[in-house]
């Protein structure tokens, strides 16, 4: 009997053990060892179906969420932000390392992936939600949005006035669930073929070297 209790209480330390290295291997996998210094950049490019499609693929790029900023009410929905009352722009949210990728990098594929000549419309979405708009985190992102505007303008690449808004950030609504990861999911949809492809592929051939 006595030395049934001692296997019986050698199996139990072992297997207590055991279980305490399954969590400390658990707790390990779980740390966020990341060394990345993720920074932020809110652009208003048009549909932001379109535009998440595009930064999705660029190197350094995290996460992007498409949503809504600019606006004057709290939590505005989809079709409160499509009447054009609500003040908001169509924007993607981007999570970037700057060590991969620059903030003058964003910019560039964001002023070469629409048209920031035309006040409150892209193509065929027209109102105030459509409107070009760089949405700044701190005067570093500011003053080199106006810079690469002035240089624009300056070198006269577009056949008309720059009329992208620069205002700094408040508040980013996340859209709704159907809305994330659209073209990914939908890529038959009408929309997506005729509007989305060709401006994807556009972006592909001019960035291949700052591709994921």
């Amino acid at each position: 009997m006595k030395n049934l209790l001692l296997i019986l209480t050698f199996a139990l330390t072992i297997s207590c053990q055991q279980s305490e290295l399954k969590k400390n291997k658990i707790a390990m996998n779980t740390v966020d060892t990341t060394t990345k210094n993720w920074q932020y950049a809110t652009f208003g490019g048009g549909c932001f179906w379109c535009t998440e499609a595009i930064f999705e693929q660029l190197k350094g790029v995290g996460e992007v969420l498409p949503g809504y900023s600019g606006g004057n009410i709290k939590n505005p929905s989809y079709r409160e932000v499509c009447t054009g009352r609500t003040g908001h722009a169509e924007v993607i949210h981007i999570q970037y390392d700057p060590k991969e990728v620059s903030f003058n990098t964003l910019l560039e594929v964001f002023f070469a992936t629409h048209n920031p000549t035309t006040l409150n419309q892209q193509g065929a979405d027209k109102g105030t939600q459509y409107r070009s708009a760089i949405f700044y985190h701190n005067e570093n992102q500011k003053q080199l949005a106006k810079d690469f505007i002035a240089a624009l303008t300056l070198e006269k690449v577009y056949g008309a006035p720059v009329v992208t808004e620069v205002t700094p950030f408040d508040t980013f609504y996340e859209a709704e669930d159907y809305h994330q990861n659209y073209y990914e999911n939908n890529k038959e949809q009408a929309y997506c073929r005729a509007v989305i492809n060709p401006k994807l592929k556009k972006f592909l051939a001019k960035f291949s070297d700052k591709l994921k």
